[in-house]
């Protein structure tokens, strides 16, 4: 068992461009921390910032004293179900594991059901505020048993931002909260790409638009982080000729508008915006060139190339 005299021993499961960055906060925060990943690299940037490295999903459990508390940060889907298969032989009553992925919020119910049978406790988290935020100070929601939650949440407090944490309820409220933020993202995202272009493309007016955002991140009603990235990436290249306007991704939007339409709810907005995110032949569309750009200031998302 690792013996440490820092705050706590967290296992931590995915050390992608989120999970990198939240380890080395919590690392910083003085956190012990237990990491694997698939790729050998990002452990070993860890490691060099105090992290212990594990061999196997399972060698995180048998490294940490009971009770467990293990943070999973993969991708959504099988990928989670894989870990919990490999950490499960390990576990016992009363450890906790939490998805901090994008999971889909029914996936979070059954895997809640699931470990709840083992008296394990399974939190859902959703976790926003991209690359600045998990290195920063996230915001998150998290859903689950209330008792987990009021034991985790020294954890919570390190990864989040001041009064950015918190408990939405049962299992799934968590990434169900999540979904519908990141449909609402889809939508804001859109309106910004579509006023840009008519700034761009106006046969009236030769307009810069990198002064215009600057002025409109001060004091206008549009203000927001959104533009402030939008705003830093027409600081870099305005022109982005080089990019293509197609998007991509839409994966938690689709699911959004799957729950709307068998919850009778009209999202025309957040509807529009996921078929133009999916849509393809836009190499050319300005619009998606400034979706694109604040997805990869924010998250690190890649943009494709003309």
């Amino acid at each position: 068992m690792v013996k440490d005299s820092r705050v706590h021993s967290l296992g931590f499961i995915g050390l992608g461009r989120m999970g990198t960055r939240i380890v080395e906060r919590l690392l910083e925060k003085k956190f012990g921390v237990v990491a694997c990943n698939r790729s050998p690299e990002p452990l070993a940037e860890v490691s060099k910032k105090g992290a212990i490295v594990a061999s196997s999903y399972s060698d995180v459990a048998k490294r940490l004293a009971a009770p467990r508390m293990i943070w999973i940060m993969v991708s959504a889907g099988k990928p989670v179900d894989e870990v919990i298969d490999a950490l499960l032989p390990a576990l016992a009553k009363g450890d906790i594991v939490i998805d901090g992925g994008n999971s889909f919020y029914k996936d979070s119910v059954r895997r809640a059901a699931r470990l709840k049978e083992k008296g394990i406790y399974y939190l859902d988290c959703g976790t926003s505020g991209g690359l600045e935020g998990a290195r920063n100070g996230a915001c998150l929601t998290i859903g689950g048993e209330k008792e987990a939650y009021e034991r985790a949440k020294p954890l919570f407090e390190a990864i989040a931002a001041k009064d950015a944490y918190l408990y939405v309820g049962p299992a799934g409220s968590g990434h169900f909260v999540k979904m519908v933020h990141n449909a609402m993202e889809y939508g804001m995202l859109e309106a910004y790409g579509e006023g840009f272009e008519m700034l761009k493309r106006s046969p009236d007016y030769k307009l810069k638009l990198a002064p215009i955002a600057r002025n409109w991140r001060n004091g206008s009603v549009i203000r927001s982080w959104l533009l402030d990235l939008c705003s830093r990436a027409l600081d870099k290249d305005e022109e982005m000729r080089e990019w293509s306007g197609e998007i991509g991704g839409g994966e938690t939007g689709t699911w959004a508008a799957g729950y709307a339409k068998g919850a009778g709810v009209e999202i025309p907005v957040i509807e529009s915006s996921l078929k133009v995110r999916n849509r393809k032949g836009d190499a050319d569309r300005f619009a998606g060139k400034i979706v694109g750009a604040i997805r990869r200031e924010f998250g690190g998302h890649e943009m494709k190339k003309k």
